[in-house]
């Protein structure tokens, strides 16, 4: 009889703590999201939140999210309100701060969709120790890239970045050798090539295409060339051993993804966009095992093709892909803290300061050390117009704004 009663109370026991174990996350592991400026942002939640999600996607659930936001920039600050309304519905629980949500998840996605405050918002992540999946573009510079990758070698935090469209399986069945075409010889990828003046030019959207010709290439570019049109991208790129690869980025006339890969055995066309689930699931076994889908020195030569594009642009000449990332290296930043309370005063590094003063002293920085690059980290009091922000965003020189921080609530 008191071997029963045992048994009852043992079982009693498993399954109350697989009700609590459920009931209070023990076995979920928690996200949290940084910037709901993006469709990507439902998109991924959809999917990592469904109860009913297979594997790799099961186990996850997205609780937590810091809005973000760039006031200079309506391709970011027109929708970071809509997609955290979203998800606060959902019951998602929005920050102030990414600090603040920090303590509340296991691992985080930073979906902000301008590339430019990108370091100064993985920092805290990896200062926390938190695994950090870092959506396209990994950030808005090769020297922010550089930084985010030795930061988190330096702190053992397991990083990596990439598009979509790199995991569709017609492209990675060329990357493994197992479609018809056998060795790749060259590739020409295209997709839509939109535009931001925010941004160096393919770092907005053009990424998508060039992560495309670095799945099917991989590393090992030398030098890049670039011919722009109003309506055109045409990026070359020549690799070790004479390969070559084009990227056509395209902005009139019918725009989709694609590939023609050249191959020792045939040629081919080697896929398409198949949406974000094959991204999500790799995102979601990077979580579980802690284990790196692409080589961080792939991601940091897919930055420096497109930094070489924008060098090529200018100089109109073939540019080498080694000299980018020396530079990117020795690249030496200057960074100042902006700050607008509710009634729109103003100051730099704790020192009052009127508007129209601001992009003088700001190349007063950049005049004083001229091998430095100037970065704002803009900080605003709840309640202060969106309108005064602009104002000091429209009036920062030469000086690139790094971040914006504000009390969505």
């Amino acid at each position: 009889m008191k071997s029963r009663i045992f048994c009852f109370v043992v079982c009693c026991l498993l399954v109350l703590d697989v009700f609590v174990t459920d009931i209070f996350g023990g076995d979920i592991f928690r996200l949290g999201i940084i910037g709901t400026t993006t469709s990507h942002v439902p998109a991924f939640v959809k999917i990592l939140n469904d109860p009913n999600a297979s594997e790799p996607c099961n186990g996850f659930k997205v609780v937590a999210a810091y809005p973000g936001g760039m006031p200079d920039n309506a391709g970011s600050w027109n929708r970071v309100k809509q997609f955290a309304d979203e998800l606060e519905k959902q019951g998602i629980q929005l920050h102030n701060t990414v600090e603040s949500m920090l303590p509340n998840v296991d691992g985080v996605l930073l979906e902000s969709v301008d590339g430019r405050p990108h370091l100064e918002q993985a920092k805290p992540v990896i200062n926390a120790g938190k695994p950090l999946f870092i959506d396209k573009p990994m950030a808005a510079s090769l020297a922010d890239v550089l930084t985010i990758f030795r930061l988190a070698k330096e702190k053992k935090v397991p990083v990596f970045s990439a598009s979509s469209l790199r995991f569709a399986s017609g492209f990675q069945k060329v990357r493994k050798g197992e479609s018809s075409v056998g060795k790749v010889i060259g590739c020409d990828v295209w997709c839509p090539c939109s535009l931001n003046d925010k941004h160096p030019d393919l770092f907005w959207y053009g990424i998508h295409g060039v992560e495309i010709l670095f799945t099917l290439m991989e590393t090992g570019c030398e030098s890049v060339t670039r011919i722009q049109t109003e309506g055109t991208e045409l990026v070359t790129g020549t690799w070790k051993g004479g390969r070559i690869g084009t990227f056509r980025g395209i902005r009139t006339g019918k725009a989709e993804y694609g590939a023609i890969v050249f191959g020792d055995k045939g040629i081919a066309n080697a896929g398409s966009s198949e949406g974000y689930k094959p991204l999500v699931e790799e995102i979601a076994r990077f979580f579980k095992t802690g284990q790196l889908p692409i080589d961080p020195q792939e991601t940091i030569e897919i930055i420096a093709f497109m930094e070489a594009a924008e060098q090529s642009k200018i100089k109109g000449a073939s540019v080498s892909i080694d000299q980018v990332i020396r530079e990117a290296e020795n690249k030496k930043i200057i960074t100042v803290q902006l700050n607008m309370s509710a009634n729109t005063t103003l100051t730099l590094n704790n020192q009052p300061l009127k508007i129209e003063e601001l992009a003088k002293t700001l190349d007063n920085f950049v005049a004083e050390k001229p091998d430095h690059e100037v970065k704002v980290i803009l900080s605003s009091e709840k309640g202060t117009p969106i309108e005064s922000v602009q104002s000091v965003c429209n009036n920062l020189g030469n000086a690139t704004l790094a971040n914006y921080i504000y009390n969505y609530r």
